[in-house]
């Protein structure tokens, strides 16, 4: 829908009460609708019906109101053509609407050719790239994320914060920005006013530009705007004097200030504004009350109040409202800003989007998927690139690499180094005509960062940056106009610049200096009693940095690397210090001698950054057993491990959890070390192979937990071969996909070998396996064998939840876990009802007294009724080395997380206490016992315990002794 038609639209519905008074030629224009397509035949015989004109038009006018604006646009044409005379009396108006269609498109064609390029932060005079190179559209969330996503977001990186990130978008990528931004909500409500939030880097200014462009170029496809304006807020700051609102908006927009009243008087509910960096507005949100109360978008007055009275809707209430800024102002804008209003956010690229950015900027399929493979190989790389800003630096990078014919990864192993490389990629080609010494310039823009991170400020005005700058590429050029000249404003590309810069002006300094300024953020917690917490010669060793300051101080370690500080001896003659790295070692050994592990992470990451191996070797020796179970390792983690021990061939034990997919990286590795505790998340069958090859022989595993997993057979048989191989095993535990015959059968293969062990566990949630759970472990020199079923729903409760089997580790070959699994599912596979259900439980129990050295049972049955005393009794008899029986009234929940308590029957009770049994064989029941009569209780129910009736108790039968005891608190079948 174009402009033009939209036009025409509003004319016929400004003019209709007098059209339909006054059009004479009725059929004819309403044939010449209906030859074109635009007049159905039903509603055409309706106009043709009526009687007098004045109906015609009536019924005509229920067409045009239903087809919109297209329709009403081709009606306005044949009007034109068939009522002349009354075409002219309206023809004032006519020309005026046609005029200001004339000067919308003016406009539209403005707004193509200023919007359609952008500049680069490094682009020379001249230079320019088209938008749509660039302009990739990022994750935008419509809602507040909670104090949890936001932790998790900061918390991940690589594969677990792409995830992360595409569960947080809730935006349709097939619909235009401006389309999602505006589209109702669940309660069919549209907002007058959008707050898009973003950080530094994000893409605000980018979106808002490419709004403006896709309106301009007709790509939206939302009807309701019919014109966008666009201020932004670094020229505002400099616009003094008082302006009308109008005359505001005519500074960014090529049409004059008398047009842009037209416009706003015509239609302002057709009318959305983009104000673009909300939070950089110098203005004053406290003190309203010499404010003049505007009502008028002609009205002049301080740019100030102008703008507060367009954000409040005092002035064009009707019109819509875009305002991007950064967190740091959405409280005060929210405040301030004219209702319905909705919050959205931009959360930057997925690894899709980071894809797509790199697709087109380098235009090249070689060229883009040998950049992005190297990127999306290093975890730090991708994450990071989840900010445009950082995209386009890496590209930037990576580009100046390849047209120099390098390899895209040389030079590229630690962060530190990437921007340096950047850095040296500007100085080399984009800083002609310097008027100061390199030198100079690094530490002036290191001065100036370093006040910015001391005040948390990232813009810097002109006056502040030719204090102690004079001209740098590094620093991002904003020209603002004002009236007839311009000003101009700076930023560093990114915060993680500012950080760099801040690290580059550390070395600069001489030692007592830099001593000063970093023992002040290392013991910033700790001033007024500072004197107890300093050493004298590495005053920095008994301090942990402050946590904006970590960047700065992985920076340091970075510069600190040989071949860092010797590219930039070389080719700034900038050197390094050598007490710059001697303080940090010296607090990197302290943190490793004290055995921090808060620190680890970022440890690991400084010795990457460093990349001297001595030194390495040196500080990991402190970490007798490096311990990193706790939490998953980050695919930079791993590559940051993975250098560190590299660097100690001879390291003894590692405990370690991560992905499955890191296995092929960390092999050589987890090969050459002896002692491994490993946890391997999200594993699957396709893994096994990387498996093996990083277990290699004769180590002592002392617990492998592949996590997440659903194994076959074939991979489970394999895994327990590569077990076979190790000197020894604490143990294992595997998700499979089935517990089956066949597993059954590899497991009985594997009791057969020599290999020492502690435990084995399998768990399936494959409702047709034969149990849920399978668990072999040694216990006080005894095998025990432990089967569960767990109970998925009512419908499907196990009739005997759990057996436990105790026996002497020798004579675990005694046990036939084939036909023992089998018999325990014929069990669970039909109910108490059942005619079949005795056969089955007696086929079960009469394969334990075949087990040589039986010493133990554990059953969970639901219910401990007469019959299953019996049962109870008939193993004490037939199993003449048992010594413990114990029964527990209950069953287990889905996947064994919910313990259900069940009732001890009276009548089973009973039986227990009247038949003999042998004295050396303590039977013990636990469960509910209910003080009512048996008759009126049934099932365990999950409210069982709360009903006053029962007890938990434990009943313990030895001989003809019996004693009970009443429990406060409900004992589960694995506590003693």
């Amino acid at each position: 829908m174009n402009s033009e038609d939209s036009e025409r639209a509003r004319f016929v519905d400004a003019h209709w009460a007098t059209l339909v008074q006054k059009v004479i030629m009725v059929m004819p224009i309403a044939d010449e609708l209906r030859s074109a397509g635009m007049l159905e035949w039903e509603p055409y015989c309706k106009i043709k019906a009526a009687d007098i004109n004045q109906e015609k038009m009536r019924e005509f006018y229920e067409v045009l109101h239903s087809g919109g604006d297209k329709v009403k646009s081709a009606f306005y044409s044949s009007l034109e053509n068939h009522e002349q005379p009354l075409f002219r009396s309206l023809g004032s108006i006519a020309e005026t609407a046609e005029a200001l269609v004339k000067s919308l498109n003016k406009y539209k064609k403005w707004i193509q050719k200023e919007y359609k390029n952008v500049r680069e932060y490094n682009s020379l005079p001249g230079e320019y790239v088209l938008l749509s190179k660039r302009y990739t559209q990022p994750l935008i969330i419509t809602r507040h994320r909670e104090k949890r996503e936001r932790e998790e977001e900061m918390c991940s990186v690589g594969e677990s914060f792409q995830q992360l990130l595409t569960s947080r978008n809730n935006a349709d990528k097939g619909s235009s920005v401006l389309d999602e931004l505006f589209i109702a909500d669940n309660k069919g409500v549209n907002p007058s006013a959008v707050i898009l939030q973003g950080n530094s880097g994000h893409g605000k200014s980018f979106t808002a530009q490419k709004i403006m462009l896709d309106w301009a170029s007709g790509n939206l496809s939302r009807e309701e705007f019919d014109c966008l304006f666009h201020l932004k807020c670094k020229e505002l700051n400099h616009i003094s004097g008082e302006q009308s609102l109008a005359e505001l908006l005519s500074y960014n927009s090529g049409l004059t200030s008398a047009q842009i009243s037209q416009i706003l008087q015509k239609s302002p509910e057709k009318v959305l504004i983009l104000i673009d960096g909300f939070d950089e507005l110098r203005f004053s949100y406290s003190d309203t009350s010499n404010m003049p109360k505007l009502r008028h978008f002609s009205e002049k007055a301080p740019t100030e109040a102008s703008l507060k009275a367009l954000l409040r809707g005092h002035i064009l209430s009707e019109s819509f409202l875009l305002v991007t800024t950064r967190s740091t102002a959405t409280k005060t804008l929210g405040g301030l800003l004219k209702h319905p209003q909705r919050f959205t956010e931009i959360i930057g690229f997925s690894e899709r989007e980071v894809e797509e950015y790199f697709m087109r900027f380098f235009q090249d399929e070689e060229l883009f998927r040998s950049a992005f493979e190297c990127v999306k190989a290093n975890e730090t790389l991708i994450t990071a690139c989840s900010i445009p800003v950082i995209c386009w630096i890496v590209c930037t990078v990576m580009r100046e690499k390849f047209s120099d014919g390098a390899d895209a990864t040389s030079g590229l192993e630690t962060t530190t180094s990437i921007y340096v490389d950047f850095v040296s990629t500007l100085l080399e080609h984009h800083c002609q005509g310097l008027s100061q010494s390199v030198l100079t310039l690094l530490k002036s823009l290191g001065q100036l960062a370093e006040k910015g991170m001391l005040k948390k400020q990232v813009l810097f005005e002109e006056k502040s940056v030719q204090e102690t700058v004079s001209g740098s590429p590094f620093l991002c050029k904003f020209l603002l106009k004002r009236r007839i000249r311009q000003e101009t404003m700076y930023s560093f590309m990114h915060l993680s610049f500012q950080e760099f810069f801040t690290a580059l002006y550390y070395i600069s300094l001489d030692e007592r200096e830099f001593l000063d300024k970093l023992t002040e953020r290392f013991h910033s917690q700790t001033q007024s009693y500072l004197a107890l917490y300093l050493d004298e010669n590495f005053p920095l060793k008994y301090g942990c940095p402050e946590p904006h300051f970590l960047p700065v101080i992985q920076f340091l370690c970075g510069l600190s690397n040989k071949e860092v500080s010797s590219t930039l001896e070389e080719m700034h003659n900038l050197s390094v210090p050598s007490f710059v790295q001697a303080q940090l070692e010296e607090w990197i050994l302290h943190v490793s001698t004290n055995g921090d592990y808060n620190y680890l992470p970022f440890i690991l990451h400084c010795l990457y950054e460093l990349h001297e191996k001595e030194f390495v070797q040196k500080a990991m020796e402190a970490w007798q057993e490096l311990d990193m179970s706790w939490d998953q390792l980050s695919r930079t983690d791993c590559w940051a491990l993975l250098y560190c021990l590299d660097c100690c061939p001879h390291f003894r034990s590692l405990k370690i959890n991560f992905a499955a997919e890191e296995l092929k990286m960390l092999q050589p590795v987890l090969c050459r070390t002896p002692k491994l505790e490993l946890t391997v998340q999200n594993f699957s069958d396709t893994d096994v192979t990387n498996l093996l090859s990083a277990l290699g022989e004769g180590k002592h595993l002392r617990e492998l937990k592949l996590n997440s997993s659903c194994l076959s057979d074939q991979s489970v048989l394999q895994v327990l071969n590569a077990l076979n191989k190790q000197n020894s095993v604490g143990g294992l535990q595997i998700v499979v996909k089935s517990i089956s015959a066949d597993t059954a059968l590899i497991l009985t293969d594997f009791l057969q070998s020599k290999l020492k062990w502690e435990e084995i566990s399998l768990k399936t949630n494959d409702a047709e396996s034969l149990c849920s759970s399978l668990r072999l472990f040694s216990f006080e020199g005894k095998l025990v064998l432990n089967v569960v079923r767990w109970c998925s729903s009512p419908q499907n409760e196990p009739s005997l939840s759990e057996i436990i089997l105790k026996c002497p580790r020798s004579e675990a070959s005694s046990i036939n876990v084939k036909s023992f699994l089998q018999a325990f599912h014929s069990v669970n596979c039909i109910t108490e009802q059942s005619a079949d259900f005795d056969r089955q439980v007696d086929a079960l129990l009469s394969q334990l007294p075949s087990v040589s050295g039986l010493s133990a049972i554990n059953l969970s049955v639901p219910l401990l009724t007469e019959t299953w005393a019996s049962r109870i009794l008939f193993l004490v008899e037939s199993c003449p080395r048992l010594a413990v029986i114990s029964f527990h009234a209950g069953l287990w929940g889905s996947e064994g997380g919910q313990w259900l308590a069940g009732l001890l029957m009276e009548e089973g009770i009973k039986l227990l206490k009247e038949s003999a049994k042998r004295p050396e064989c303590i039977v013990s029941i636990r469960g509910f016992r209910c003080s009512k009569s048996s008759d009126r209780c049934t099932r365990h129910t999950e409210q069982i315990e709360e009903l006053s009736c029962n007890q938990r108790v434990t009943i313990e039968f030895c001989g003809e002794k019996c004693t009970e005891d009443i429990k406060s608190k409900l004992v589960l079948p694995d506590e003693n």
